[in-house]
């Protein structure tokens, strides 16, 4: 380790412990905090199908920078790159469309385990797990906006059957790493313009997914999630699976529920709704991204909005009942540098919400004494929380500053640009 960085370090530890912290309990419960980084960054969320089929469902992808990921082996590469410029071990977060075909077109109601041994096998010793989500857009069978909850019954049975194979792949996930894989359900279903009828295809998502869930899968292997969405491109109007809608389903049915931070109103803020979620839920999912005016899945930046988004999950006190994930794609920058950025960024904000004195704050709070508390939570920002976090990185093997970017251009010189 740098003597500067060690030197640093201690002038620093000795500064939060004057405020009560203790910064080696922090370094050590962020080492026990996975993130699950997502595979989609990788390529422009375009997966392995090359059916010809367009992204869809309300996501859009903007830019052409070079060296996007083209084949499995490519994006393995790219992903494994980009871990070992991030500190501690992480999950891998996998969408069904990347699956390995072996050699023939499979559709998306004939996946099979099969088609994900190879990306279990290439993560074993690489990450903690891999978590799964079913692919419910760039599909055909993505009709009129609608899936899970069309009218058609047999475009409504094509996408169950999807639904419980890929529940049959988190689970084998689930297994193989002996941690139980987080399968995410996002349903891009919803309306343009006004609907007479809004009740119809929410009762038929209800059956839909009741029918996708109704065999009991130990939770030893895998967690159901839901996902809500305040309204995508094409579905302005109305989304059949709305927060309310999810809340309500989850909650009876015993799901998860996943807050996207990119999916509500442009001043609504998940920060808010975590510790209100975990009064009813034992377990809950966060896909941490960054809006800017809609949910455009910008790279994930160190702002006020992430901070306290980890301030919320340090305080609850229930780190092991949150899963934590991220979901943005931007391919007007380097796609690694994308991923290095987001994901050392919810580690920083994880960091600096453990390197607060939390109980002192509370008491603070409970005796109504709001000059100390805004006095010390002001005081804790300008901390040398970037000393704490360099010298983490370094016991963890990784850049602790800006070199890391050097690393990125030296792959693009060597491997990107050559595709």
């Amino acid at each position: 380790m740098s003597s500067n960085i060690e030197t640093e370090y201690r002038i620093a530890k000795e500064q939060y412990a004057h405020l009560g912290v203790d910064t080696e309990a922090a370094i050590e419960t962020l080492k026990t905090i996975p993130v699950s980084m997502h595979c989609w960054q990788g390529d422009d969320v375009g997966g392995f199908e090359h059916t010809g089929s367009e992204l869809s469902g309300g996501i859009q992808i903007t830019g052409n920078y070079p060296g996007r990921a083209k084949t499995i082996d490519q994006l393995r590469s790219d992903i494994e790159f980009a871990m070992s410029l991030i500190p501690g071990k992480h999950r891998l977060n996998l969408h069904a469309f990347y699956l390995d075909n072996l050699g023939t077109k499979v559709d998306r109601d004939e996946i099979e385990v099969k088609h994900f041994e190879s990306w279990a096998d290439w993560g074993e010793g690489r990450v903690g797990g891999i978590d799964f989500n079913p692919t419910f857009f760039a599909h055909k069978m993505f009709t009129g906006g609608l899936t899970l909850s069309h009218p058609d019954k047999a475009i409504r049975d094509f996408w169950i059957e999807h639904g419980r194979r890929c529940r049959e792949i988190a689970a084998y996930f689930g297994k193989r790493f002996n941690s139980p894989s987080v399968n995410n359900f996002w349903i891009p279903d919803g309306f343009k313009d006004i609907p007479v009828d809004r009740t119809a295809p929410r009762e038929r998502l209800i059956r839909s997914l009741d029918a996708v869930f109704e065999k009991d899968l130990r939770k030893e292997l895998i967690l159901d999630s839901v996902e809500s969405k305040l309204f995508g491109i094409g579905a302005e109007s109305c989304t059949v699976g709305s927060h309310e809608f999810y809340m309500g389903y989850a909650m009876s049915r015993g799901k998860m529920i996943c807050l996207d931070s990119g999916h509500y109103h442009p001043t609504e803020m998940i920060s808010e709704k975590i510790s209100a979620i975990l009064m009813f839920y034992d377990k809950m999912l966060l896909h941490v991204s960054r809006p800017v005016r809609w949910d455009s899945d910008h790279v994930v930046v160190l702002n006020e909005e992430l901070v306290e988004i980890a301030h919320e999950l340090v305080r609850s006190k229930r780190l092991s009942d949150i899963h934590i994930g991220l979901d943005f794609f931007d391919a007007s920058i380097n796609r690694i540098a994308a991923w290095v950025i987001g994901t050392r960024n919810m580690l920083k904000a994880l960091l600096f919400a453990l390197l607060e004195p939390t109980k002192q704050l509370q008491q603070m709070e409970y005796e109504f004494d709001f000059t100390s508390r805004l006095a010390y939570k002001e005081e804790l920002k300008t901390m040398p929380f970037n000393t704490v976090w360099k010298y983490y990185c370094e016991q963890m093997g990784v850049p602790a500053g800006i070199d890391w970017l050097d690393e990125v251009r030296k792959y693009e010189k060597d491997v990107l640009a050559n595709r």
